[in-house]
């Protein structure tokens, strides 16, 4: 059998088959590697895609410059609250306008739109900082809502507001130099505000423990309502004798807590920029002043409390002293021997420099080192003034001084110490806060016997009663003091015409609680008949004062019983 494999026509062609030549790729392997490329561009593109819708979900993260902005506005503070829970300072929450200059598409239109709603900004100064090309930047701190409004609805890209808190002090100027202020960024500048940032806010800001947190509020020992009293009657008594400045101090005898304390002019908190005015100063503790005939109390005490003088010695005023080139003499002089009751409701000068002189020197200035008036005197409050003390304690000096010349203090010191001269002989340092009976053992001290502090207390009844402080008497309180009139220096002399007038007094002088302090500066004449001594004005201001004051702090007015003068036989 034979196989025929011939074409069977010579029309019909044979195919011939392709024969693969060597090292060559086949066209299926060419097909899969198409595939494979087409399918690695495919997870690419997805890839893309994906990281590109993934960061258009994600939010912008923000700079370190915003991140550290944000956490400095947040910081808190803890409310001031007065001793019955009435709030003086306390956070409120305000918006504050910022911009990513990296961020700002159109500095031009920003500027415009900026200056447009906030006028008050520096153009040029806001143009720098948006052309600066940094993260961040302040361009206008604590804006009203209405304000905020207006510059959100601008829709300026790169620029947007920051949520902070904001000082607020409800009461305004009635206790801003106890309180004080804060910066912008809500930092303490004076007053109690800066005390407590020395304490121990500052250092907890720093860890971070205050963003955004609620903490316990800080009482002080103020009582609102008798510090507006104080202010109440010092604004009135400035208008009423044309006086440049006045200050005045409510302290617990008992205690040596601040009950009040208000200097005039004084600064509204919530206006920070007030505070640098000089005129503005506390002079209550920050001012240092001669405070005149008021000295006479401590130099009567001193000279009961050495044992040197008594109650019924007499001293000779008949003629002025000469001492040093200079002569001292008594401004209303009665010009014969006055007993010691007489020399402090007559205010004599000479009588008390010959008691001085009875003492000794030094015991004078161990006497006033005893009281705290030759060293600054420490409160809560930064702003405490050293004393001025004379280059030479000699025996001129120290006649001055025992009637209030050539030794300046703050009106602080003068009542501290007056309190220890009336509550039983304990000096107890002055404080903002409460303080609570085993607070005061703890640092109260005796500097002079029981006895002539009852002494103190008569004289200064004595003297309202008698002397020159009748216009602070009070029916029923039982007020007690001493006046001060003690010229201005000018350019190193004394001046007649300008005086700065004090009344220092307590209450009711049985078991005296309070001490009441009052000082004026260049006061003028109420009116035609009227006098400018401290009992026609500095004694009427304690008169209000108690007069209002008094049933606030839980004093009772009483009649028929203690308004009368301690039996001393002298």
């Amino acid at each position: 059998m034979t196989l025929v494999s011939e074409p069977e026509s010579f029309l019909q062609v044979r195919r011939s088959q392709p024969r693969a030549a060597r090292g060559s790729v086949s066209s299926s392997a060419v097909k899969s590697r198409v595939y494979v490329a087409m399918l690695a561009f495919a997870c690419v593109y997805v890839a893309i895609a994906g990281r590109l819708v993934m960061l258009a979900q994600m939010e912008e993260a923000p700079s370190r410059a915003f991140i550290s902005a944000q956490d400095s506005v947040s910081a808190s503070r803890p409310d001031l609250i007065d001793r019955n829970g009435e709030i003086l300072a306390t956070d409120i929450k305000t918006a504050s306008l910022y911009a990513e200059p990296r961020r700002v598409i159109d500095v031009d239109e920003a500027v415009e739109g900026l200056i447009r709603v906030l006028p008050e900004l520096d153009e040029a100064l806001v143009r720098r900082r948006l052309e600066s090309g940094t993260g961040f930047v302040w361009l206008k701190r604590e804006m009203t809502p209405q304000q905020a409004k207006k510059i959100h609805n601008l829709g300026l890209p790169g620029v947007g507001f920051l949520s902070e808190n904001q000082r607020f002090y409800p009461g305004g100027p009635t206790a801003g130099h106890i309180v004080g202020s804060v910066n912008v960024d809500n930092q303490g500048l004076a007053g109690i505000e800066k005390y407590i940032d020395g304490e121990w806010l500052a250092d907890l800001q720093s860890l971070g423990f205050t963003s955004d947190r609620s903490m316990e509020p800080v009482r002080l020992s103020v009582d609102l309502r008798v510090q507006h009293v104080v202010r109440d009657e010092l604004v009135k008594a400035m208008e009423r004798y044309k006086a440049i400045a006045a200050a005045g101090i409510v302290l617990d005898a008992k205690t040596g807590e601040v009950v009040a304390m208000s200097s005039l002019p004084d600064y509204d908190p919530n206006d920070r920029s007030q505070a640098l005015e000089k005129d503005r100063l506390n002079r209550a503790t920050g001012g240092v002043f001669e405070m005149g005939s008021v000295f006479k109390t401590f130099t009567t005490a001193m000279a009961l409390d050495s044992g040197a003088v008594s109650i019924n010695d007499s001293f000779d005023a008949t003629r002025p002293i000469r001492a040093g080139g200079r002569t001292i003499s008594d401004f209303h002089g009665k010009n014969r021997i006055l007993s010691v009751p007489e020399i402090f409701i007559y205010s004599s000068n000479i009588g008390t420099a010959k008691m001085m002189l009875a003492t000794g020197i030094s015991r004078q200035r161990e006497f006033f080192e005893r009281l705290h008036l030759t060293k600054r005197l420490k409160t809560e409050l930064p702003e405490n003034a050293a004393p001025l003390l004379p280059p030479k304690w000699n025996e001129l000096a120290a006649m001055t001084i025992s009637f209030g010349h050539g030794i300046s203090v703050t009106p602080m010191q003068t009542a501290v110490a007056a309190a220890a001269l009336v509550n039983g002989g304990k000096l107890l340092p002055p404080t903002f806060v409460p303080r609570s009976p085993a607070d005061v053992q703890a640092v109260e001290r005796q500097v002079i016997s029981p006895e002539v502090s009852r002494i103190m207390r008569y004289l200064f009844r004595l003297n309202v009663l008698s002397g020159s402080g009748r216009k602070a008497d009070v029916p029923g309180y039982v007020v007690g003091g001493k006046t001060g009139t003690a010229e201005k220096i000018e350019n190193g002399r004394y001046v007649d015409n300008k005086r700065r007038n004090s009344f220092l007094s307590a209450f009711p002088m049985d078991d005296p609680r309070y001490v009441v302090l009052v000082v004026i500066d260049e006061p003028k004449r109420e009116r035609e008949g009227t006098g400018v001594t401290a009992g026609w004005n500095a004694a009427p201001m304690v008169g209000a004062i108690v007069r209002r004051a008094a049933p606030m702090l839980g004093v009772m007015p009483r009649f028929g019983k203690g308004d009368e003068p301690i039996e001393i036989s002298y």
